[in-house]
């Protein structure tokens, strides 16, 4: 089993969410977060005052997959989330040791 995080731009969620569904991926928690890469954040003018904004808003999509289902997963957040343009974001994929659904104490794959 693979937990896959993906840092992604906001206006790409509901395209990657509906690409996840396509290759069976049924749950993910989603989560509104603030950072920065290469691109180290970018000036604006606000006011007559510039200022540098450090971090950027981005999304955090997490979900767990069985590992036959991460390859799809990964290429469909790939396919789904760039633009071709810097700031596109990141996957992060890690194993997880185990899984347990709360309700029903199911454990493993079962349980995603």
């Amino acid at each position: 089993m693979k937990l896959i995080s993906a840092i992604i731009k906001p206006f790409k969620l509901e395209e990657v969410k509906a690409a996840l569904a396509e290759v069976g991926v049924e749950g993910m928690t989603v989560t509104e977060v603030k950072g920065f890469g290469r691109q180290k954040g970018h000036t604006e003018i606000y006011r007559g005052s510039e200022y540098t904004v450090d971090f950027l808003p981005k999304v955090k999509i997490e979900v767990a997959v069985a590992d036959g289902v991460a390859g799809n997963a990964i290429n469909a957040i790939v396919a789904s989330a760039k633009t071709g343009k810097i700031g596109d974001g990141k996957i992060f994929v890690v194993p997880l040791e185990e899984v347990v659904r709360i309700r029903t104490d199911e454990r493993g794959e079962t349980a995603i």
